[in-house]
């Protein structure tokens, strides 16, 4: 992590996001004096899942996977962080831990805003707290989203739903599934990273992908998503 001055080339004055736009002159000077701007290289770590939490982070440009631990080195990824986004939303409201872990899939620029701030201006401005409220329950819903697919879909299902999550992000980083390992792709699914193997093959076999070493390309999405329906 490295902590980027104004005197940097890559420093950025203000934050661009549509929520902050509702903030009054006051509140501006309120986020500014309390952030810092920082650039994390790829495979850098934003949150670390059970450590204490001071700040909430915005994503200025950048990839970030988000992911929990479990026991015996077990992972799960739950999605993809994009620019325009916040992790540590949940600190805001109620506890002050991470509830996950955030590594950046590439090198990534953004603002740490002390937390105690942000709660500050929820209080007290309703717009914006309704924003941040919106954003943390459309957060919670993907969370719902992850956890339906795992428990109530075969191994079938979780791929074709993964596989359809990762190339929607392909639209705006067409080079996103070259950032993912097959392990990656496996803790998407929630399964072993020789099954995800497996049935990749076994896609591209029955035509619907095509792979290109890393690289994935989604032939017939259709068919894609009667497997994720129906699996």
């Amino acid at each position: 992590m490295e902590t980027i001055t104004e005197n940097d080339s890559k420093f950025i004055c203000d934050i661009e996001a549509p929520c902050f736009k509702t903030l009054s002159s006051e509140e501006i000077e309120l986020i500014r004096g309390s952030k810092t701007q920082v650039l994390f290289r790829k495979g850098d770590n934003l949150s670390k899942q059970g450590t204490f939490v001071s700040y909430i982070l915005f994503i200025i440009n950048g990839l970030v996977k988000q992911y929990i631990e479990g026991g015996n080195t077990k992972t799960y990824n739950l999605r993809i962080i994009k620019s325009g986004e916040f992790i540590g939303l949940s600190s805001v409201f109620t506890k002050h831990t991470f509830d996950y872990s955030a590594i950046s899939l590439t090198d990534c620029q953004a603002f740490i805003i002390e937390k105690d701030v942000i709660t500050k201006i929820v209080k007290q401005n309703s717009t914006f707290g309704f924003n941040i409220i919106k954003r943390y329950c459309e957060q919670n819903t993907n969370l719902f989203d992850s956890i339906n697919h795992l428990v109530y879909k075969q191994m079938n299902g979780r791929m074709a739903n993964t596989l359809i999550y990762i190339d929607e992000i392909k639209i705006e980083n067409e080079n996103i599934f070259q950032l993912l390992s097959r392990k990656d792709i496996a803790d998407f699914a929630g399964i072993s990273t020789e099954s995800a193997v497996k049935l990749l093959k076994n896609f591209e076999k029955d035509g619907l992908i095509m792979l290109n070493e890393k690289d994935i390309k989604i032939l017939n999405k259709e068919a894609l998503m009667q497997i994720r329906k129906n699996g």
